[in-house]
């Protein structure tokens, strides 16, 4: 028996498919879901969710929303995500790097709003530069 696993953004369905294994990026951590999981509802953090289908790992990057699993079926509700063999690993890296300094040079600000963007925005890269198989030193 399989789980059912549906990935929707607003503007799009990024997955609809079966698989045998899911790790959702929640706001307390890594979640491993597998058959027979326990009912669960939990927000999610900006991350990478990983599929298992057919024995291989799909990397998905996720940026915020909530999952719901019951029956089997996981319900993945996201305010946008990317499936990592779409974003081109070079373009990720540099796109983290500069996140990265921006991020770095923020924690001098005293405006908040400029730590909380700068954090945003390394996060997102991040996760992007991950599901894009690149290694985040």
């Amino acid at each position: 028996m399989a789980l059912t696993v549906r990935i929707v953004a607003p503007d799009k369905t990024i997955w609809d498919a079966e698989a045998d294994e899911v790790i959702l990026p929640s706001t307390t951590g890594q979640l491993g879901i597998l058959t027979g999981h326990a009912p669960l509802l939990t927000a999610l953090d900006t991350g990478v969710l990983r599929v298992r289908a057919d024995k291989n790992w799909i990397p998905i990057a996720l940026f915020g929303g909530f999952a719901e699993v019951e029956n089997n079926e996981v319900t993945v509700l996201v305010n946008s995500a990317e499936r990592g063999d779409t974003i081109d690993k070079e373009k990720a890296r540099a796109a983290f790097a500069d996140a990265e300094a921006k991020f770095n040079q923020s924690q001098q600000s005293d405006d908040r709003s400029v730590r909380i963007q700068a954090t945003q925005a390394y996060k997102r890269a991040r996760a992007r530069l991950q599901a894009s198989g690149g290694v985040v030193a």
